[in-house]
């Protein structure tokens, strides 16, 4: 099964195109969720595996990695169920940027980042008493992967066009506390004052028939709020969009380093840690929109000249 889906993402990847495809989240969602990932956990073959693809997706695509390479290792203690010892795994994010073009904005970025791991054969963060069996995570969040890989792609076909640069990022071990962006900020490859926005995306595959597409954050940076508003209607979404509500993933450890933040997502649903959260119940078509506004959104910032600074929320 491993094979088949590796021999799809290399055929896609030799006709690649610079807009976000249906045909090429899929693939990518099919990789991460293959019975042979084990549910993504952090630690042990199955992490090395989809990290390398990951770091494999990001050169082809031609993002530049930092002075150590696109891998940054760290270590995660784990959730483990009451009673079980303590265990920790060592894990990575997978890096990579495109440089603006501006001798002045390019010292400045823009991070687009998305958790890669998910909960494995079960544990304390389930909501399902099933223990044993793979805990796919399509949306949560091969979705945000997926989407994270194709984003990139369209951003480096537009790399000529950017005055700040562009950091992609693919966090490990959110799952276990938002430990692989907790890390990152405390070991960034950049200063900390540089980074403009961090835009995260975790759990971006099940838009409903609303077309909503949700966040918290858009009052952190300046007229954040109108700025996504009118953006996502002009596409044909429905945006919810929070000033505030900055919420429970990664984005929230760039927030308390005083950076402003949108963390993105489509909504919640009853398969959520759950083995239940599968591929055949991704909207592919909606996912797509939801690439299409958040590259947008990365193209506009990444362009403008206009003064980006971070605007505390309650």
């Amino acid at each position: 099964m491993l094979l088949v889906v590796l021999a799809h993402v290399l055929c896609l990847n030799l006709f690649s195109q610079s807009e976000v495809t249906v045909e090429e989240l899929k693939a990518h969602i099919a990789f991460l969720t293959s019975p042979d990932n084990v549910g993504r956990a952090p630690g042990g073959r199955a992490n090395r595996q989809v990290v390398r693809y990951i770091k494999n997706e990001f050169k082809a695509l031609g993002l530049k990695d930092f002075k150590k390479g696109y891998k940054q290792k760290f270590m995660a203690s784990l959730r483990v169920d009451e009673g079980v010892s303590e265990k920790e795994a060592k894990t990575w994010n997978v890096i990579g940027f495109v440089e603006g073009k501006d001798p002045v904005l390019k010292k400045e970025f823009i991070v687009l980042g998305a958790h890669y791991d998910h909960l494995g054969l079960g544990g304390p963060s389930s909501k399902s008493d099933k223990r044993g069996v793979v805990y796919h995570g399509a949306d949560d969040n091969a979705s945000g992967t997926s989407a994270l890989l194709e984003i990139a792609e369209y951003i480096v076909s537009q790399k000529d066009k950017l005055k700040r640069s562009v950091i992609f990022v693919a966090f490990g071990a959110e799952e276990q506390g938002l430990l692989g962006s907790k890390y990152f900020v405390n070991h960034a490859p950049v200063r900390l004052s540089k980074i403009k926005l961090m835009i995260n995306m975790d759990m971006v595959g099940r838009m409903n028939a609303e077309k909503h597409v949700y966040m918290g954050g858009a009052g952190t940076f300046p007229d954040g709020v109108d700025f996504m508003k009118k953006l996502g209607k002009s596409i044909g979404l429905t945006p919810i969009v929070h000033a505030g509500g900055v919420g429970g993933s990664d984005h929230v450890s760039f927030y308390k380093k005083n950076i402003s933040v949108l963390g993105m997502h489509t909504g919640g649903h009853p398969q959520y840690h759950t083995p239940e959260d599968t591929i055949d119940l991704i909207n592919f078509d909606g996912q797509q929109q939801v690439c299409e506004y958040i590259s947008q959104v990365i193209l506009k910032k990444a362009t403008s000249e206009e003064a980006m600074y971070f605007i505390y929320q309650d």
